[in-house]
């Protein structure tokens, strides 16, 4: 299947879901349908004008020399997908990562939305959920079919920068550090550094929407929207309320990160060993280490929400003359255990790891498979400019 084609399918299909009218909520679904739009026009102009070059490579003239280099390419074997890979630049680890982050964070959204909530430590009565399924029930019941939504173009905008320096920064470092560390071979342990530094970008970027989506999640979010949210925030918190949790994210992902990269390099051995392009291999790796990481990493995430979301409730429960804000993980550790005692820690894991299995799963599945379009499309040209020569 050509990546172009796909896109514009999908295309299609955004843009029939798009023109259904009366729905409840409009602020949610004015973020989705901003949602569509922006990715589906960047979707599109990906594997055309776009697509990046390699080593001062000259632009074709026609396309008829593409064609030709295709149809003359089918008597051949198909292009080793290891092989493609190693020539395609960093922009091309850029625009797979950006696509494949934001379709993973916009797809699972909901189930993001219910975690946020099954991780209060002091919840309303009416917003204490049995189950992940029964969260989502009662949140469409009672609020409206777009709630679990809201939030969702903040994350959006964090979403395809943070992911586009993450994947370019472990493709690069996994590359340079398995050469030093087991030349010619994968190394674990490269793998591992590589996921590790690559964090350390991502959250950067991605940290600021992570305070804003998880307040417009929680129960009563008085937030109008994102700009609201972000005006209160900064008004009456500073500037510094964006990355009160960076330490924590940082001290979860780390880890996270670090298991992710190396169970899926891993899974691909067993699974793929080839490594050629193959979709479920892909899928699979990607939702086991999701699930693994998750799981181990549950505890950090409750803190971090709570530094995120500085529930009222929470703070109202502090002592007399407690800080007015629960800064720092020492911090939140406390109040988490005062509160909730050990069990308050996996508070909420049941729907971290449901979230993370298909949430890594579309990542990968989707950044492989735009990677192998790019590169492949990359493959062709050069083909094409060598035959014509």
């Amino acid at each position: 299947m050509e990546a172009d084609g796909f896109v514009r399918r999908r295309r299609m299909t955004a843009e029939t879901a798009g023109n259904d009218p009366g729905v409840a909520g409009a602020s949610a679904g004015a973020e989705v349908r901003w949602l569509g739009g922006r990715f589906w026009g960047v979707s599109e102009s990906i594997v055309g004008s776009l697509t990046p070059r390699i080593g001062g490579e000259t632009e074709l003239q026609t396309v008829d020399c593409i064609r030709v280099a295709q149809d003359a390419q089918t008597e051949d074997s198909e292009p080793d997908y290891e092989g493609l890979p190693q020539g395609a630049s960093t922009s091309t680890h850029m625009l797979a990562g950006a696509v494949a982050g934001i379709m993973e964070h916009c797809l699972m959204f909901p189930i993001d939305c219910v975690k946020t909530r099954m991780q209060s430590l002091q919840p309303d009565p009416a917003a204490r959920y049995r189950n992940v399924m029964d969260a989502l029930r009662r949140i469409v019941a009672t609020e409206g079919v777009w709630r679990p939504m809201r939030g969702l173009n903040a994350t959006a905008v964090g979403a395809g920068p943070a992911h586009a320096l993450y994947f370019a920064c472990y493709e690069k470092l996994k590359k340079t550090l398995s050469d030093v560390i087991h030349p010619g071979a994968n190394s674990h342990l490269a793998n591992g550094t590589a996921g590790c530094v690559a964090t350390l970008l991502h959250d950067a970027v991605m940290n600021p929407a992570e305070v804003v989506k998880q307040r417009m999640q929680m129960y009563n979010s008085p937030y109008r929207g994102v700009l609201d949210c972000v005006r209160a925030v900064w008004q009456k918190e500073g500037a510094a309320a964006f990355y009160r949790s960076y330490t924590t994210q940082l001290t979860m992902n780390v880890p996270f990160q670090a298991l992710h990269f190396m169970t899926y390099e891993y899974l691909q051995e067993l699974l793929n060993p080839q490594r050629q392009y193959n979709p479920s291999s892909h899928m699979l790796s990607g939702a086991l280490a999701g699930a693994i990481a998750a799981a181990a990493t549950t505890p950090l995430d409750v803190c971090k929400t709570l530094l995120n979301t500085q529930e009222s409730v929470t703070l109202s429960s502090q002592s007399p003359g407690a800080h007015r804000h629960i800064s720092g993980l020492a911090h939140a550790f406390r109040t988490v255990y005062r509160l909730g005692g050990l069990q308050g820690f996996f508070k909420g894991v049941q729907a971290r790891v449901i979230y993370q299995m298909p949430s890594t799963a579309i990542s990968w599945s989707v950044y492989e498979f735009f990677k192998y379009g790019l590169t492949k499309h990359q493959h062709n040209k050069r083909r094409a400019q060598h035959m014509e020569s």
